[in-house]
């Protein structure tokens, strides 16, 4: 079994210091658009939801690149970028079925989850404990927990 970044959107306090703490390590800048983290705000229900790659199993970023700049470590589940052989198409954002991955114009380079080489920034520095690095029971684990957090606060909603 491998490690994974585990959310809990229930716990979220909508700080975005995941965001900070990601874009300064991996980009030495205080900028969320470069960070590889995005907190999503659902207001209606009162939600914060920190959203990075699922590091999926048959990843579409994988296979839509041109240039095999991403590729799945298969020791770790991690899908890592090679910025030396990214051509910068954008295919890899557009093919991530959950709008995990981005571009930045200013830095020219896509923007996607390492999980910073198993040692992730964002759960070192996460004030409530929202963004956890832990053994994953499952390669499905990170989206059930996801998608039930979203069933619980949505359910209400939606009726």
């Amino acid at each position: 079994m491998s490690k994974g970044i585990i959310i809990s959107p229930d716990k979220c306090t909508g700080c975005r210091t995941c965001e900070l703490a990601c874009s300064f390590m991996k980009h030495d800048n205080f900028n969320p658009k470069d960070a590889a983290i995005s907190v999503l705000a659902f207001d209606e229900v009162g939600l914060q939801v920190p959203m990075t790659c699922l590091q999926c199993d048959d990843p579409h970023c994988v296979a839509v690149c041109p240039v095999n700049a991403l590729e799945k470590d298969e020791n770790t589940g991690v899908v890592n970028h090679d910025r030396e052989k990214c051509i910068g198409c954008k295919m890899c954002v557009s093919a991530c079925p959950f709008g995990n991955m981005t571009y930045s114009s200013r830095l020219k380079q896509v923007i996607k989850c390492d999980e910073c080489g198993g040692d992730p920034q964002c759960v070192k520095l996460c004030p409530s404990g929202a963004i956890v690095y832990k053994e994953l029971d499952s390669s499905m684990e990170r989206r059930r927990n996801i998608a039930s957090c979203f069933k619980e606060a949505f359910g209400e909603v939606i009726r």
